[in-house]
């Protein structure tokens, strides 16, 4: 059976905690940050974990993470 292909820009963004839970970046922290709360602007740096509906495809792209 061959090697699978990771998908990069996934691997990137998303990542598994110690217990395995499957862990993503938020949205919107790149930029324009200066007009946020800086309770909000915390929020940003924490991952959040993936919707139970989302996992099964985003392991697909990540087939040896962990």
């Amino acid at each position: 059976m061959p090697k699978l292909k990771t998908h990069k820009a996934t691997s990137r963004r998303m990542q598994y905690s110690g217990p395995g839970k499957l862990l993503r970046t938020r949205q919107g922290k790149s930029h324009l940050r200066r007009n946020k709360s800086p309770r909000a602007i915390r929020d940003y740096d924490e991952m959040v974990s993936v919707a139970k509906v989302d996992q099964a495809r985003i392991r697909r792209l990540m087939p040896y993470a962990k």
